[in-house]
């Protein structure tokens, strides 16, 4: 496997991809595919005017060449399905949240076993988030444009430049990956890698499709009293699904600040809609009784279904205890030499402090039950002890 993947053969290759157009084309590849252990995927798409991504291109490299699959021409996607579940072939990615979300609407299929070339580099210390020209330039010494990031994916025929851009965005991947396997191996962090990965796949799934859960994410909104809440849940519930069935943005129909400035303004007419805050005259014109009836039912909503609570700032006190914790998980990254982000993230630490029973004590969240648990989860669990303790 190590002498497969040249990255500057690929590069090469990258000047005149290969282009899979027909359906027994695909098939023929995927076959080929099947037989390595290892491809880089790559999608290009359309998300302007749309709640779901729209696929424009398919990028894919082997071990001698990148391949530019067309989803506006190929009708049969079986054969790549079957590939993407093929547990004996490692699929290379890099920051892939938005196009594993594209497989799985597109296509109903999560690619298994993956490797995310971002998330890798932040596990061996290369640095958090990092970009694909950041990452090739790391490790490669290799400088790349930016190119055609604003491309129409969807306008044919596509540019050579287009053409080209596409293919080296999975051209160096296949190499990085060895490279980074091979540094996770040397830092004995394989297994802490496999098991985020594992966290992040489980991520792709949407759990809530039907936006029962969405309004609990207006923290801002913790104090209002349940019939405001109910009616904050019932037009974000309704939003949602509607985003959904009419394949439009969130915020075309109302943007978060006027669902939050509505519950505010309580209207009672379509008068008092229109001062709600940067609503538009389309959702005035068009939803505006459907909007009003979910206010003047709120009362009843949150008798009939009452509302979760959303959750509360926390106490002033943990201003001051906040700011050891956080230093624990820095030192910790520091240490190892990582991104304190990937060591202790923000919201793992609130679910830690949220975790609390009456008798004061404290339970790990699952994100900190695995590899992080001996690596900072049991030293903030010993800091919170002596919070309770101390009662400071």
């Amino acid at each position: 496997m190590e002498t497969m993947y040249q990255w500057d053969v690929l590069e090469a290759s990258a000047q005149q991809p290969a282009h899979i157009n027909t359906n027994s084309a695909l098939a023929e590849y995927c076959e080929r595919w099947a037989q390595l252990p290892m491809i880089a995927i790559d999608t290009e798409f359309q998300r302007v005017d749309t709640f779901y991504p729209i696929p424009g291109l398919i990028q894919v490299a082997d071990d001698t060449q990148c391949y530019l699959i067309d989803p506006l021409e190929i009708s049969d996607f079986s054969p790549l399905v079957a590939l993407f579940r093929d547990p004996c072939v490692l699929k290379v990615i890099h920051a892939g949240s938005e196009d594993l979300e594209l497989f799985n609407h597109s296509f109903d299929v999560i690619p298994r076993p993956l490797f995310d070339t971002q998330l890798a580099a932040a596990f061996v210390g290369w640095g958090f988030t990092m970009g694909l020209q950041r990452l090739v330039e790391h490790a490669l010494s290799v400088h790349l444009g930016k190119g055609e990031t604003n491309s129409d994916w969807l306008k044919r025929p596509l540019s050579p430049q287009q053409e080209r851009y596409a293919a080296l965005d999975v051209a160096y991947l296949p190499a990085i990956c060895l490279m980074l396997k091979s540094k996770l191996e040397r830092l004995g962090r394989t297994e802490w890698f496999a098991e985020e990965t594992e966290m992040v796949l489980g991520n792709v799934v949407d759990t809530d499709p039907e936006g029962h859960e969405y309004y609990r994410r207006f923290s801002q909104a913790w104090g209002l009293p349940d019939h405001k809440i109910a009616a904050l849940r019932d037009v974000t519930r309704w939003r949602e699904q509607e985003a959904r069935r009419r394949d439009i943005p969130r915020n075309r129909i109302l943007r978060n600040q006027s669902l939050l400035s509505l519950v505010q303004v309580w209207p009672k007419n379509k008068s008092d809609l229109a001062r709600v805050d940067e609503i538009k005259q389309r959702a005035i014109r068009e939803d505006s009784e459907t909007i009003l009836a979910f206010i003047a039912n709120a009362q009843h909503s949150a008798e009939s279904e009452p509302v979760k609570p959303i959750q509360r700032p926390l106490p002033i006190i943990w201003n001051k205890r906040l700011k050891k914790l956080k230093a624990i998980g820095r030192e910790t990254a520091a240490r190892l030499e990582m991104a304190p982000e990937v060591v202790l993230r923000k919201k793992d630490l609130d679910n830690l402090i949220r975790s609390r029973n009456p008798q004061g004590e404290y339970q790990l969240p699952s994100e900190l039950s695995g590899w992080r648990k001996s690596v900072v989860g049991d030293a903030l669990l010993n800091q919170l002890a002596q919070f309770e303790k101390s009662g400071s």
